[in-house]
């Protein structure tokens, strides 16, 4: 059951390194990504806190993962 958690948690890990980097660069080519003014929006600002959390995940899942296989 350990090493079937673990491979859950790489899966993760693997899901969200590749997929959210490739949705965020869709999200700043969008138009509501910026004003008028080249400022980031509203849009562009929660789309990059989210790309953030997931990319954390990421490594937590990583790290959790590795500590269930190691001890």
């Amino acid at each position: 059951m350990t090493v079937f958690a673990a491979l859950v948690l790489f899966v993760n890990a693997v899901f969200n390194v590749i997929a959210w980097p490739r949705f965020f660069a869709r999200v700043r080519s969008d138009r509501r990504a910026r004003d008028e003014a080249g400022r980031a929006t509203a849009f562009l600002r929660v789309h990059a806190t989210l790309l953030g959390i997931a990319l954390l995940l990421a490594l937590l899942s990583a790290v959790a993962g590795v500590l269930l296989l190691v001890g």
